[in-house]
């Protein structure tokens, strides 16, 4: 008659030591080499936009800042992944403004919903190009209501506007929800990893994919570095 509240608090205590156990993967994503130029943005034809842009913008290919820092490369757990069934419920949003894709590159969980805004006083046309999943384009006048979408199939997939053409993203659709995006000083955390091992890959919309093994114990953090090779073209 006592075995099953006995039952249940093991269950409980080994739930709560999984957390208190999870460890953290962090580090920085660098460049060694020269990198691609980057192209102002014209965006007379579009007076709307242009206006909301102080200074003209560039494309957003290749992302650096100080200290060799590479932005917008996409570092994630894609062996040994513990959530890869576990669809987030909560959906995540691609803001289309002034003219620009808000985040650049947009990660989320297979089957996980986002939503598409325009925040612009003028129309677009968003056409993501996918490989394995079901391509669509759809056009959002100012105002519309947000459109909703999901994929079932892991990939990364290029996103452009056929009225714009210098609007161009990445939809990066992955097994799990353990991944970050390299941000100003090229940093990227991933917390929250129950003891095990994984497999880290780093992806950039130019410069391909690395990978690298680490192994966590416990409560600890680990270091993993990133270094792409650089090219002026």
């Amino acid at each position: 008659m006592r075995r099953k509240p006995i039952l249940i608090a093991l269950l409980t205590l080994l739930a709560g030591s999984s957390l208190m156990f999870a460890g953290t993967v962090s580090g920085k994503v660098t460049y060694t080499g020269t990198p691609a130029h980057q192209k102002a943005i014209d965006m007379s034809k579009e007076p709307s936009c242009a206006k909301q842009h102080a200074t003209p913008i560039s494309t957003e290919t290749v992302v650096t800042g100080a200290n060799n820092a590479l932005e917008n490369v996409v570092v994630y757990i894609s062996a040994g992944a513990p959530d890869e069934g576990q669809v987030p419920t909560q959906a995540i949003t691609y803001t289309q403004k002034g003219c620009q894709y808000l985040p650049h590159v947009l990660p989320m969980h297979v089957n996980q919903e986002f939503e598409i805004l325009n925040d612009d006083q003028t129309s677009h046309n968003i056409h993501p190009l996918p490989k394995v999943n079901i391509e669509w384009n759809k056009s959002q006048p100012p105002g519309s209501p947000p459109i909703k979408e999901k994929y079932d199939k892991a990939e990364f997939i290029e996103v452009k506007c056929n009225i714009h053409p210098w609007m161009h993203g990445y939809f990066a659709v992955l097994k799990t929800s353990h991944y970050d995006v390299s941000k100003e000083g090229g940093d990227f955390k991933l917390p929250n990893l129950p003891p095990g091992k994984y497999t880290l890959t780093a992806w950039h919309e130019k410069y391909g994919t690395q990978t690298a093994d680490v192994t966590i114990t416990g409560n600890e953090t680990k270091d993993v570095n990133f270094t792409f090779k650089a090219t002026a073209y």
